[in-house]
């Protein structure tokens, strides 16, 4: 009989991450599901970017391993937006697919359509507003098909309506099978949200 058990897009163990000779974290298991989100709590300084450039590959591990069980490919954004203001929004998210999965103009111009960018394909980023901007960046989201997606601050520079179009993605993707790993100060308005506290997780290690 079939298995009915979500599959493991991720899963971390024993994780440890020191930075400047100070330990951010360590002992931290986490296990992603598909359909799961996951919000990252923590104080500034906590290593909730670290954790995230950890699991991307984009920081050293100093302890523990982690591992995609299905081997699929993911997609980082960081809370940096990565815009050139010379460039404008069609051309900043060429560049920023560029590497990885590379689009058409068609398919940009469709996605800066969906961050609600209609419009503003060609207008230069310098003239864009800071929301406008990280619309530009999260555009993305709808470029790559990558089942897992590690974001940085997602919500950074949203209006009330950026926020509520940004969640309405995420909760697509969830029941899609897809699964989502972010940083937030901002709480969620997602059904079932997993929280992984790291000042909390860092104080039951040091137990």
């Amino acid at each position: 009989m079939p298995s009915t058990m979500p599959d493991i897009l991720l899963q971390a163990l024993n994780l440890a991450c020191e930075r400047d000779e100070r330990m951010l974290f360590k002992g931290l298991n986490l296990t992603v599901k598909a359909g799961e989100i996951w919000h990252i709590k923590g104080p500034n300084g906590a290593g909730k970017t670290s954790l995230l450039r950890q699991i991307a590959g984009l920081l050293p591990i100093f302890q523990g391993n982690v591992s995609f069980p299905l081997d699929q490919s993911i997609l980082y954004i960081g809370h940096k937006s990565a815009i050139k203001d010379q460039l404008s929004a069609n051309e900043n998210l060429a560049w920023l697919t560029a590497l990885g999965v590379p689009s058409d103009e068609n398919q940009r111009y469709r996605a800066l359509e969906k961050v609600g960018l209609r419009g503003y394909e060609e207008t230069m980023a310098a003239q864009l507003s800071a929301g406008q901007r990280r619309r530009v960046a999260l555009a993305r989201l709808h470029l790559n098909a990558a089942p897992l997606w590690l974001l940085d601050e997602p919500l950074t520079a949203m209006d009330k309506q950026g926020i509520a179009d940004e969640q309405a993605w995420f909760a697509d993707h969830l029941k899609q099978g897809g699964a989502i790993v972010l940083t937030s100060h901002q709480d969620l308005d997602i059904p079932g949200v997993q929280i992984l506290d790291l000042h909390a997780a860092m104080e039951t290690a040091s137990c």
